[in-house]
């Protein structure tokens, strides 16, 4: 059974985890595990490391960082058998400081899409009042919706839902579209 075919996605990021990072990506009604996330510890740039269960027996996607430090950091998304290009999401740098922003780029570097942080207002209040406002993603390829992202409402624990059905066309790669769901939670989760 393939995991990327799947349009909707629950992911839970693992608590208190000292060294390294962990997350666990079910189907949406978490009868399956779908994907096992290794974050590797200690590294100056992201590399991470996405398997199809928890033996990790099986590498199915590499997400890693073009460079060690960068407010724009660009992260290749790619088939870690063969090589092959997904695309890339590159964090859109001072656009991001008030409303998180990443940029959707194809295998070849052109824009696709963006990933946009659901409101202003909200925004400004998860930054500088709480970081308990769930926080929500829209996802688009061009000027179509393709997903959502929903931070589900836990002080303790990182967990998202994803809704990919909007893109019945299949417009963003599900390969992107689970490295984004990777990404916020790691990436974004820091900031809270």
């Amino acid at each position: 059974m393939d995991p990327f075919a799947e349009t909707r996605y629950d992911s839970k990021k693992k608590f208190l985890k000292l060294v390294g990072g962990e997350i666990r990506i079910y189907s949406e009604d978490r009868s399956r595990l779908l994907f096992f996330v290794k974050q590797k510890a200690w590294k100056l740039r992201e590399d991470i490391t996405v398997y199809s269960d928890e033996n990790q027996s099986r590498e199915i996607l590499k997400i890693k960082a073009r460079q060690i430090i960068d407010f724009s950091a660009a992260y290749d998304i790619t088939d870690p058998t063969t090589g092959q290009s997904h695309g890339s999401l590159r964090r859109r740098g001072f656009r991001s400081i008030f409303r998180d922003r990443w940029e959707i780029l194809a295998p070849d570097g052109h824009p696709l899409g963006e990933v946009v942080e659901d409101s202003k207002w909200k925004a400004f209040l998860r930054r500088f009042l709480t970081s308990l406002i769930p926080q929500t993603f829209n996802i688009q390829i061009g000027d179509q919706p393709v997903g959502v992202l929903k931070q589900k409402f836990n002080p303790f624990i990182a967990q998202f839902t994803a809704d990919y059905s909007a893109d019945s066309g299949r417009r963003l790669p599900r390969q992107v579209g689970i490295a984004i769901l990777i990404l916020l939670q790691i990436i974004e989760g820091r900031q809270g």
